[in-house]
C-alpha cells in the first residue's frame, strides 16, 4: 500500500449540480479508488456521482501569481454589461 497512488475524491450531491472535493485516498487503481471513495465518502447515500482523480495529474495555479490570473483586465470594458439598459419588466438582472 505504501507505493499507491493518491486519488482526489469529488462527490456529486443528490440535490447538488456540480462535484464538490471531500477529500482523498489511497487506491491501487482508478477502480478500487472510486469503491473506496463511495464506502468512505457517501456512507448515507450522500452521492450520486464520483470522480476520482490522481493527485499527480492536477495542475494548480501558484498563489504567487494570483494577482495576473484573477485580476479583472480594466481594458476590457465590453466584458461588464454596464452600458446596457434594461427594461423595468426586469427585476433581478
Amino acid at each position: 500500500m505504501k507505493n499507491w497512488p493518491l486519488y482526489e475524491v469529488f462527490i456529486r450531491s443528490k440535490n447538488g449540480l456540480e462535484h464538490r472535493h471531500v477529500g482523498s485516498l489511497h487506491a491501487s487503481d482508478a477502480t478500487m479508488a472510486i469503491e473506496n471513495a463511495r464506502d468512505v465518502y457517501t456512507r448515507r447515500s450522500e452521492g450520486v456521482s464520483i470522480w476520482v482523480v490522481p493527485s499527480a495529474q492536477i495542475t494548480a495555479s501558484n498563489p504567487d501569481h494570483s494577482a495576473e490570473l484573477f485580476d479583472p483586465a480594466h481594458d476590457k470594458a465590453y466584458r461588464h454589461p454596464t452600458f446596457y439598459e434594461l427594461p423595468e419588466e426586469l427585476k433581478h438582472m
